[in-house]
């Protein structure tokens, strides 16, 4: 079913004929074989003798009119959009035209311009897809393309349902973070390409991808049919980075599997996952706020049967999935790490975690599972929480100490805290759970939060003469004990910590937004004063 000359279509808007030359050329320089023209962000009439002094051999063009209503940025007239359409078509520099289902019989095939006819739902997956798509496939189309925005599980399910049972070549995805997973499991169901906006500073459609997120984050050129597919859920989860991690992993050993970030709104987990069921995903890394949820969507392991929360659903070959802890492990593993450490720094004898007074702040999945995972290590845990009942309910049946939010900075002894909240956590870079002089030399500070890894609470800690333990230890630890339930095989905990620490560096995120860029560096007018060179 493969029609396209490449299984990325990156798309160039830029108001101006000079600036649009400019990326197109770049585009094509940096790899793009195949470009979504985007005619309708030009503020002045198109000129396609000028625009093909910028095409390059090898490299194809999807010329795009979008009307606002579809997502576009036409300004003028239907009746002059497609008089425009039609010198696309018989341009001599267009190889592929896209036209709107409801306009697609009006113009006629010319040459050897392909076409795609579309559809566009900026507001809603309509009830009636179903037929919509079967009218469309009766058009003179090379491609037929739905995007729509879900909301729902159920939308979701219709989506790929759509795409898994094409009969002619056919783009059909969700829009916005919500249809993310989409337009990459249809690459899966035979879709020709996945479109992305080539100027990273650019997004032109909620939730489109950049080109420069598949050189760093998403290799869609390997998805097949037998692809394997994972997910990161969560809410928020766009800040994540398990698909960096997890993407490169799966590459460097050569498994067959592709994984992506899903924000799924709370309470609606189970949902989620019997919706995505016709894919299937084969498994779930869990993140905020479903990891209580998590616990009670599978058959739980031991740990999980205990803790009451589970960062890991593995599909089971019988259907269903095993519920499971990487956090309760991978934190003991830290703590145990650092203390034999700052004993070997010290050269002092190491005190256990046995012996150990610890404050765990927050009462979420990641603390109940550190929470119980100290108290069965024999320390002597207290909860506090910004939500004082949940601390008291997480205190009690751990069978540990419960104190007031106010009153954690009381907390006496305590050799050892962990930050089990969000705060501090990006965008929140200022914000630290705790207050700088409650952070004694001794102390041991623990951060669960790895975006950034160097958060406020960490920052003051080390510069107050305190051991440390950042969100990134336990984030690979726990992700290296997930990789291994996805796969069965055990991943080089070494190379995770360094790919999660390039992605995190500034000076990567730098180069990775200038990868989306053009180069170009000239303000574009806006609005009326718009004008061309």
């Amino acid at each position: 079913m493969s029609v396209g000359p490449d299984r990325v279509c990156a798309a160039v808007a830029r108001t101006r004929h000079k600036m649009m030359l400019a990326e197109l050329k770049a585009a094509a320089e940096r790899g793009s074989k195949f470009i979504e023209v985007r005619i309708d962000f030009l503020a002045k009439a198109v000129d396609f003798k000028r625009l093909a002094s910028a095409k390059l051999e090898g490299c194809s063009w999807l010329a795009t009119i979008r009307r606002p209503a579809d997502g576009g940025r036409w300004p003028a007239t239907e009746q002059e959009r497609q008089m425009v359409l039609r010198q696309a078509v018989v341009s001599g520099v267009i190889d592929w035209i896209d036209l709107e289902t409801d306009i697609a019989d009006t113009i006629r095939r010319f040459g050897s311009v392909k076409r795609v006819v579309s559809y566009h739902n900026m507001t809603e997956t309509p009830p009636d897809l179903d037929d919509i798509y079967e009218r469309m496939l009766k058009q003179d189309a090379d491609v037929v393309k739905i995007a729509v925005l879900p909301r729902t599980p159920a939308d979701l399910a219709r989506i790929i349902a759509i795409q898994k049972r094409a009969t002619k070549p056919t783009i059909c995805f969700g829009m916005g973070e919500f249809g993310f997973p989409t337009r990459f499991t249809a690459l899966k169901f035979g879709a020709p390409w996945v479109y992305a906006t080539f100027n990273k500073e650019r997004q032109l459609a909620p939730g489109m991808p950049a080109v420069a997120d598949f050189r760093t984050t998403y290799p869609v050129k390997k998805i097949n049919p037998e692809t394997r597919f994972f997910a990161v859920v969560g809410d928020p989860v766009s800040h994540s980075l398990s698909p960096v991690l997890h993407n490169h992993t799966l590459l460097r050993n050569n498994v067959n599997a592709f994984y992506v970030p899903i924000r799924v709104p709370e309470g609606q987990l189970k949902a989620m996952a019997a919706a995505l069921e016709s894919v299937p995903f084969d498994g779930y890394s869990i993140t905020i706020p479903h990891k209580e949820e998590a616990a009670t969507t599978g058959d739980a392991d031991s740990v999980v049967a205990q803790v009451g929360a589970a960062n890991t659903l593995v599909r089971k070959p019988e259907g269903g999935f095993r519920a499971f802890n990487t956090d309760h492990p991978a934190a003991l593993e830290c703590l145990h790490t650092q203390l034999v450490e700052r004993s070997a720094e010290t050269n002092t004898p190491m005190k256990e975690l046995a012996q150990s007074n610890v404050l765990v702040l927050g009462a979420g999945g990641v603390s109940r599972a550190v929470a119980f995972a100290l108290h069965r290590a024999g320390a002597k845990v207290t909860i506090a929480s910004r939500t004082a009942e949940r601390a008291q309910k997480l205190a009690d049946e751990i069978g540990c100490q419960f104190c007031e939010w106010a009153a954690r900075h009381a907390v006496d002894p305590c050799d050892v805290v962990v930050n089990g909240t969000p705060i501090g956590m990006h965008p929140n870079v200022d914000e630290s759970p705790l207050h700088v002089s409650f952070l004694k030399p001794e102390l041991l500070v623990f951060d669960t939060v790895y975006t950034p890894e160097q958060t406020l609470l960490i920052r003051d800690a080390r510069a107050r003469g305190c051991s440390a333990v950042t969100g990134v230890e336990l984030f690979v630890r726990q992700a290296a004990k997930q990789f291994e339930l996805f796969t069965g095989l055990v991943p080089n905990v070494a190379e995770l910590r360094e790919l999660l620490r390039k992605a995190t560096s500034p000076l990567t995120k730098a180069m990775d937004e200038e990868a989306g860029k053009s180069g170009l560096t000239e303000d574009e007018p806006t609005g009326d004063d718009r004008a061309d060179d």
